[in-house]
């Protein structure tokens, strides 16, 4: 589509405010499916473009936006959800807030980028429901982990005896979370085994040496089932494990490193299984100890060893064939 029209929305939780970028015109409206069609119908009025040229816009607000998502996906209206820290950061200095002049500024960004903003593809609902399960998995392994850390400081000072009802009541939570937590991950098999196209994604994951299950979830979930991002370079660079140089004229000669700005949660993942894959896989192993040997940094290491896992990923997603460790045949 060519677009010549941006249509910028401010998402709250009960309202959603509108601004047609051409010609400055403001409207608010019901964040509910009845208002959206009013809205449609007065943003098509009022705009003096067609409807294959206007671009509707507005930032991710989880919840909030996902019902107004829908209805457009559902309805094949173009639009594209961009990230709120690239609106701020193109304003340059501002001053105050308002949700008119931010469904202002939401059309502006987008209108200034209207050659290089694509449509935005909507989740299946089988992965919106992963992604929601995926992140109340990880709300019980915190919570988890916060009581198992204080009952084991607990155990170590006080006495059973005295403190039994303290002790026993966060026992009988660890064990509730425990359950609570095979049950999400076992409805998360269930949907990945209903959807062929995401089972097969999943299996091509988990047969590169060092990936496990969680990570293959989030990689399918992150990725849109691979429909997010064109490489592994891409994606690397959206956890934070794409090396960027820091340099300037000739008195800045900073090390190549990477950005603080990433899905910490996958990146996280992918430093894990780097380590099993230094620990079990030959290949991966002989590498580590090679360049560590040699005077490399440890974790300038571990990251190159990330990137290759994240590269395995994506080729085998790409060519739709399981990991082949070659290694194995070498004489």
């Amino acid at each position: 589509m060519k677009t010549k029209e941006t249509i910028g929305i401010d998402v709250s939780k009960l309202t959603i405010d509108v601004s047609i970028h051409s010609n400055q015109m403001f409207e608010t409206f019901e964040n509910s499916n009845i208002d959206f069609k009013t809205m449609i119908n007065w943003v098509y009025k009022s705009s003096c473009f067609s409807k294959d040229e206007i671009l509707f816009v507005f930032e991710h607000t989880g919840l909030y936006s996902l019902e107004l998502s829908f209805f457009l996906s559902e309805n094949n209206i173009p639009f594209t959800v961009v990230p709120g820290l690239a609106i701020r950061r193109s304003l340059g200095i501002t001053r105050g807030k308002d949700d008119r002049i931010d469904a202002r500024n939401i059309a502006l960004y987008a209108y200034r980028l209207k050659e290089e903003i694509k449509p935005y593809k909507m989740m299946s609902k089988n992965l919106i429901t992963l992604k929601s399960l995926l992140a109340l998995r990880e709300r019980f392994v915190k919570q988890r982990a916060g009581y198992k850390a204080s009952l084991k400081e607990q155990k170590r000072v006080l006495t059973k005896k005295d403190n039994q009802v303290l002790l026993d009541s966060q026992e009988k939570v660890i064990n509730q979370l425990s359950k609570l937590i095979d049950n999400v991950e076992r409805e998360m098999e269930d949907i990945i085994k209903a959807d062929d196209n995401l089972k097969n994604i999943f299996e091509l994951i988990i047969s590169v040496k060092g990936v496990g299950k969680q990570t293959a979830l989030y990689m399918i979930v992150c990725t849109n089932a691979f429909t997010k991002f064109d490489n592994a370079r891409k994606f690397a660079s959206y956890c934070g494990i794409a090396p960027f140089p820091h340099s300037s004229g000739t008195s800045i000669r900073g090390k190549t490193k990477v950005s603080n700005l990433a899905n910490k949660t996958v990146k996280s993942l992918l430093n894990l299984c780097a380590i099993v894959a230094i620990q079990h896989n030959p290949e991966m192993k002989q590498y580590y100890e090679r360049r560590t040997k040699e005077g490399k940094n440890k974790m300038s290491t571990i990251n190159i060893i990330r990137n290759k896992i994240l590269a395995r990923i994506f080729a085998v997603v790409d060519r739709k064939t399981p990991y082949v460790d070659i290694m194995k045949y070498a004489a």
